[in-house]
């Protein structure tokens, strides 16, 4: 049971008498203590203490989700190389240690997937954009001219709505909310003109969308402004917007057609540099990159202050304090997903400099604030909106809420390698299409359903909802599977990560494979068997799948992955997925990106 506003703040109290908390962390001895990590202290979740004369409120791919959700961290995030045992590559018991936060608290359910169901069902729901909604207005109330950044992937993938309205459900949040500078990744996959309708109708006098890395590919002029100055309490804070580079490949390219984008990381010294010439004192990049790739960003472009950065969905309790070349202090943060944190960077500026800074990661639970009745009427009336789509025409609250069937366990979608809603995913593919393999893409967006909890084609919509939604159904070769498993292995763990895309590995369904994480592309994938026989390289199996980036897929099957889905769990009723095939995990030695389960 739920617990409820009364008691949960009885539960703050207690926490805060036995005298643990999740601090704010800074490089003062208020909130810090000297190692980078956070100190425990008693401290409401929602507590700021007046600091510095610069706020940057920052929120990042919330994936449309205007409700309260249940969403569980992961406990595979591996990190290699230089990235080893470094956050985000720390999970569950191991952060714990890292941040110092006891277990089992509110804390702890906020950054872990640690006794997850037994958490969820004492604390309830995160995020949901009216709870979201009167936290921003509490802190601008605290905070005169504090900036709100939005970091991205905030009208796509994984929402009903957000497909059906082509993305206006989320504009409007956006303006309503009081989003003031933002930047996009799967916001493009609504395609370059709506993104340009958008920008230039809707957000035209409300929103600054900036991008110093997408460039048009006849004359590689700019798309998009690269930054924004605002002038906040008389300091001048320049944001530069970097979206994720690596769209036209992980995403369709016909899309986007006429645009190019990629990282650099050398404009982007000549923006910092322009910037900074134009009379601003504090730098920040709102980035969707992904947290190594910033990381790399900050080690080697020098006058950033700070990073505000999304993509991996890593939810960090304290910024990372990186030194560019010239030896300045650069803070990486990441604020997680689905609307569940809002992080709050408080910057101490004088004589055209920062001169410290406090940061706090506020996680959003519903339970705890009192929702917004604004935002909550305009959400409850827009989903109550009758839509056509793909030739339908219904009302998407009533069809949002169909209860398909019921959950028998834990089914979330999180982790380098399957997750359990991802399973049910590739068990519908391999029946409903009738495969032998089934590939699922590693999205990291898609909410989590309790056990005992009843699955609503909402949560299908969660999980599914995107622009590109064929379902395929091809022959490939032995050879071919394990050249697609290498090739995805590559974009996530490259040494460098400048040649990371973030996301997670294919899902897949049936094959089973070993990976080696010491090896190299190419040497990685070994081992791969089908029903307890080798794959033969030069043999054809057939491979379902959905998401493809073709404009025209092979083996199109007219068939879209939310129907297939839903079809899947309506034949079964009470759904389970039973043994998640995780492929055997090889060279990682003691790691504390992952834990057993």
């Amino acid at each position: 049971m739920n617990l409820s506003r009364r008691e949960f703040l009885q539960v703050l109290a207690a926490a805060s008498a036995a005298g643990f908390s999740l601090t704010g962390c800074g490089n003062g001895a208020e909130q810090g203590n000297g190692n980078g990590r956070a100190a425990n202290g008693p401290s409401n979740p929602y507590e700021l203490q007046p600091y510095g004369n610069v706020t940057l409120m920052h929120y990042t791919d919330c994936h449309g989700q205007l409700l309260p959700i249940y969403f569980r961290e992961p406990n595979i995030n591996l990190g290699i190389a230089d990235m080893h045992g470094r956050p985000p590559h720390v999970v569950g018991k191991r952060f714990l240690e890292y941040y110092n936060i006891e277990h089992p608290s509110l804390w702890s359910h906020a950054y872990t997937y640690l006794d997850f169901v037994e958490l969820a069902e004492k604390y309830g729901k995160v995020g949901g954009f009216a709870h979201f909604a009167t936290l921003v207005k509490n802190v601008r109330a605290q905070r005169p001219g504090a900036l709100l950044l939005d970091g991205g992937d905030t009208w796509g993938g994984g929402s009903g709505t957000g497909l059906w309205t082509n993305a206006q459900d989320m504009v409007d949040i956006q303006k309503m909310v009081g989003v003031d500078i933002m930047t996009g990744h799967w916001e493009y996959t609504f395609g370059a003109d709506r993104v340009k309708e958008v920008i230039e109708n809707d957000f035209a006098g409300h929103i600054d969308f900036v991008a110093q890395n997408v460039v048009d590919t006849d004359w590689e002029e700019r798309v998009f402004r690269p930054y924004v100055i605002k002038n906040q309490n008389g300091v001048n804070v320049a944001v530069i917007g970097q979206s994720f580079p690596y769209t036209p490949i992980a995403n369709p390219r016909h899309f986007v057609p006429e645009w190019s984008f990629g990282i650099r990381h050398r404009q982007m010294q000549d923006v910092v540099n322009e910037a900074r010439a134009e009379g601003a004192e504090v730098v920040v990049v709102l980035s969707h990159n992904g947290m190594d790739v910033d990381i790399k960003l900050a080690s080697i472009v020098d006058g950033i202050d700070a990073i505000m950065g999304g993509h991996t969905h890593d939810a960090v309790p304290q910024p990372l304090e990186i030194k560019s070349p010239n030896g300045h202090t650069c803070l990486v943060t990441n604020a997680g997903s689905n609307t569940k944190f809002l992080g709050v960077l408080d910057l101490d500026v004088r004589n055209g400099q920062v001169q410290g800074y406090r940061y706090k990661l506020l996680p959003v639970f519903a339970n705890l604030i009192e929702p917004d009745r604004e935002m909550a009427d305009h959400i409850t009336n827009m989903r109550n909106q009758t839509v056509t789509f793909d030739g339908e025409t219904f009302n998407m609250q009533e069809k949002l809420s169909e209860e398909i069937a019921e959950a028998e366990e834990l089914l979330y979608r999180r982790g380098n390698f399957n997750g359990t809603f991802d399973q049910v995913i590739c068990d519908a593919l391999l029946e409903q299409i009738d495969a032998e393999i089934a590939f699922s893409p590693g999205f990291r967006w898609g909410t989590t359903v309790l056990p005992g909890q009843k699955i609503t084609f909402e949560h299908v919509m969660d999980q599914t909802g995107l622009t590109y939604p064929a379902v395929t159904r091809n022959a490939m070769s032995g050879e071919m599977i394990k050249i697609v498993l290498e090739d995805v292995a590559d974009n996530l763990f490259n040494e460098d990560p400048f040649y990371q895309q973030g996301g997670d590995m294919v899902r897949v369904g049936g094959l089973k494979y070993s990976i080696d994480l010491s090896k190299t592309i190419g040497e990685r994938i070994s081992d791969l068997e089908l029903d307890g026989k080798p794959i033969d390289p030069s043999k054809d199996y057939v491979v379902a799948g959905w998401a493809s980036v073709a404009e025209e897929p092979a083996g199109d099957t007219g068939r879209k992955i939310w129907d297939v889905l839903a079809d899947h769990l309506r034949d079964h009723k009470t759904i389970s997925a039973g043994e998640v095939n995780v492929p055997r995990i090889k060279g990682i030695g003691d790691n504390p990106g992952m834990e057993k389960v």
